[in-house]
């Protein structure tokens, strides 16, 4: 069996430290500098030649930064004559930009795929894409992991005969079905329309949630838009405890204060997917960990084993 060897990037070097742990390998060192001309430069700084090598970076502010120093430790590794190589990526940013919805636009999702292979990834570990069609903008295996049993864990305790799981669009309805199933529970959606960014319109509740307590799950939370106008629909329907969970917790322009702000929301659950900053910590704020999760998977790819058996 080749040896393993595991780097990070800069963007969330503690997740990666976390893998490690779990895994009983040491994080090897790296550098990454900058030129003069704003140029990066990323030297492995431990052996490569024939080992199999993951590199743990997710795609998160500032994304562009991150996604080069990504390229470049990728070119870095095939240089160095790495057996194969894996990204470990938790959080593919790109994800969202996956169909042309408007004319000509482009397709991140499928041309940061692209950029990626061509760089030097063998196969790519992730988690939660936006959607699932994404999954195959890869020209290489791609191991498509979910927090559904982190997320459910953290609320089993609680006492659910009341409880129904709100999906914020229809997209998400099918990892909601999922994450209903495991806590036993009934699921709901709402009808969405996006007109930009942060401009969306939910028109209409499909499901029973009057006078339930509910559990909103998404893939992602960055500017909150969304949750805040499900809130709204869910209020006309004398929905009673709420609670919000999400496996990317990008919480941007303020999303966490707003949702905080929110007399009726309980909690705030997400993952450590993308790092979450000490001037994001709030009391309703609580992140699980996926290092096990990605560790385990890390470690059946090593072995060359069953992956897709982890979800089972």
């Amino acid at each position: 069996m080749r040896d393993i060897a595991i780097f990070s990037g800069s963007a969330h070097v503690e997740l990666a430290e976390e893998i490690c742990q779990y895994l009983s390998v040491p994080l090897l060192p790296s550098r990454t500098s900058r030129f003069a001309n704003d140029c990066l430069e990323v030297q492995l700084q431990a052996n490569c030649r024939e080992r199999d090598v993951y590199l743990i970076q997710p795609l998160v502010p500032p994304v562009q930064d991150n996604l080069v120093e990504l390229l470049l430790l990728l070119d870095a590794a095939r240089g160095a004559s790495a057996a194969r190589t894996t990204v470990v990526m938790p959080h593919y940013a790109y994800a969202r930009s996956d169909k042309k919805d408007a004319p000509r636009i482009s397709i991140g999702g499928r041309l940061v795929a692209d950029l990626l292979s061509t760089a030097g990834a063998g196969r790519v570990l992730t988690m939660t894409l936006h959607s699932p069609q994404v999954h195959g903008f890869f020209s290489v295996p791609v191991d498509h992991l979910h927090a559904l049993r982190e997320l459910a864990a953290h609320f089993q305790p609680n006492d659910l005969s009341n409880t129904v799981v709100v999906s914020p669009d229809l997209g998400n309805a099918k990892a909601a079905t999922a994450f209903a199933r495991i806590l036993g529970v009934p699921v709901a959606a709402g009808a969405k329309q996006r007109f930009s960014d942060d401009k969306v319109v939910i028109t209409d509740i499909i499901g029973d949630v009057r006078g339930r307590d509910v559990i909103v799950l998404d893939d992602e939370i960055a500017k909150g838009s969304t949750i805040l106008e499900l809130l709204d629909r869910l209020r006309e329907r004398d929905v009673g405890q709420i609670r919000v969970a999400c496996t990317h917790g990008l919480f941007s322009s303020g999303a966490l204060d707003k949702l905080q702000a929110q007399d009726d929301v309980l909690e705030v659950v997400c993952t450590n997917t993308v790092p979450i900053g000490k001037d994001k910590q709030v009391p309703k704020l609580t992140v699980l960990s996926i290092a096990p999760a990605l560790a385990e998977a890390i470690r059946r790819i090593h072995n060359g084993e069953s992956v897709s058996s982890l979800f089972h």
